[in-house]
């Protein structure tokens, strides 16, 4: 069952985690893993019998939430560096945590024949934006846009296009923004552009460009659900596997 993320006041009245009932696992996942969610939520309810709940946003809201007491399970980021702050802060169940998936970020445009662009050092972004928006997630926050912003920095266009960048909460909303035509380009993960066929990818930005993209897994310390470890043996069996690259994501091998 999908549930939306928990807003901060919902997450202050919740501040002593409830016990998650032994039929139940709570799962916040990065909104870059909507699509494939619900599928590992249907295979994984059906191999089971359990319900997995899952709330979906941006990785740095997810991880925020937890820090405030959110009664989450398990946890899966779309970026190394906000598992690492939650296992700082002691919040990570130790040996849980693993990589489980890798991605990829795209240049998109509106329509579903957009012309190809090459994604090179002397490009003219602005020029292609004229007076519209590039479309990117919270570049300071969220992973896809810390990703996208690192990549146009390397590249040296950050300077060109950083007062034409729209910000979106998530990666999916940046999304939409180009879809419904509110932007005319935008940067997200490749996988997200399978949930979505009113854009087209226009160029991949080098992996050299930006850090590596991995997602890691983990169970959360204040969790005693016996669930945990059922879920995340069932993120590599070969059931999940195939959903994920059905959505376009790499699955690391443990």
């Amino acid at each position: 069952m999908f549930k939306p993320a928990l807003s901060r006041a919902t997450v202050l009245a919740v501040a002593a985690p409830a016990m998650a009932l032994a039929d139940d696992i709570t799962v916040f996942a990065a909104a870059s893993m909507t699509n494939a969610m619900a599928e590992i939520e249907e295979r994984f309810e059906a191999a089971t019998g359990h319900d997995l709940v899952v709330s979906l946003a941006g990785s740095s809201a997810l991880a925020r939430q937890i820090q405030q007491g959110a009664p989450a399970d398990v946890y899966i980021s779309a970026n190394p560096g906000w598992m690492d702050t939650l296992e700082a802060d002691g919040l990570v169940d130790e040996g849980t945590r693993f990589d489980l998936l890798s991605n990829s970020v795209v240049l998109i445009a509106a329509g579903a024949n957009a012309a190809p662009v090459e994604i090179r050092p002397d490009m003219d972004l602005a020029g292609l934006l004229g007076d519209g928006r590039l479309a990117m997630a919270l570049v300071d926050s969220v992973p896809a846009g810390i990703y996208g912003k690192a990549a146009l920095e390397s590249l040296g266009l950050w300077g060109d296009v950083a007062a034409q960048v729209a910000q979106a909460d998530n990666v999916r909303a940046a999304l939409a923004f180009v879809a419904i035509g509110e932007a005319p380009y935008g940067i997200v993960y490749a996988t997200d552009v399978v949930a979505e066929d009113k854009v087209s990818v226009v160029d991949t930005f080098p992996a050299d460009t930006h850090p590596p993209i991995v997602y890691p897994a983990a169970a959360l310390a204040e969790s005693d659900n016996p669930l945990n470890h059922t879920f995340l043996e069932f993120l590599s069996s070969l059931e999940a596997r195939e959903a994920f690259e059905r959505q376009g994501f790499v699955v690391v091998p443990r």
